[in-house]
């Protein structure tokens, strides 16, 4: 699969998770932005940085856009979906916690694997998402758990941002996550659909 033009990521979209993280669960959907250079492979190392001192796994379905959508209604949105990917949305927690907004924290090379495209739309809200460590499962939840559903964040992103072909959009983490540490495996599944699993470094 070819590097996106923009991931557009959405923060708290499952209850559970905002609970975990002392949050509350958002009124509206809170978005936030991957740079294109953090996109990774299955196989390829995720590499902490040095600059953090704890770096998490985030499992999410990654929906990627086929036709371009503005202004899109939520219908239309999933006629314009391209296919689905498992992605994770590695993340410096104390860096985005210390920063305020999210850029750095999210950001570092190597923070969005993203697993293989199944071309098509499967029921979008019957996706189980499953993130194991080492073999054991830390994730597991439905895309139906979502706060906002994928067609209602297409809609909502596409009335801010033209979402265009190849366009990620990582629609949100379950509850579950925890840090990663060098030498860990960490595999990020849809099940039936797409899988991404990546070894763990740190930085040289």
């Amino acid at each position: 699969m070819s590097r996106p033009g923009k991931i557009v990521c959405v923060g708290r979209n499952y209850r559970e998770h905002a609970k975990e993280l002392g949050n509350d669960v958002p009124t509206a959907p809170l978005l936030f932005l991957k740079p294109p250079s953090a996109v990774t492979a299955t196989g390829d190392a995720i590499v902490m940085p040095t600059a953090s001192q704890r770096v998490d796994f985030e499992g999410e379905i990654g929906v990627v856009i086929g036709t371009a959508l503005r202004k899109a209604a939520p219908a239309r949105c999933v006629a314009g979906i391209r296919g689905v990917a498992a992605l994770n949305d590695v993340t410096a927690r104390d860096l985005q916690k210390s920063d305020g907004q999210w850029t750095r924290g999210k950001g570092f090379d190597t923070f969005c694997p993203i697993g293989p495209l199944h071309e098509g739309v499967p029921p979008l809200d019957a996706i189980t998402l499953v993130t194991r460590v080492n073999g054991v499962e830390k994730q597991r939840a439905t895309s139906a758990e979502m706060v906002f559903s994928i067609p209602e964040l297409l809609s909502y992103i596409s009335h801010i941002m033209t979402l265009e072909p190849g366009d990620i959009v990582a629609t949100g983490t379950p509850a579950g996550i925890a840090p990663l540490k060098a030498g860990d495996v960490v595999e990020v599944e849809l099940v039936g659909l797409s899988r991404v699993s990546n070894p763990v470094e740190a930085e040289a």
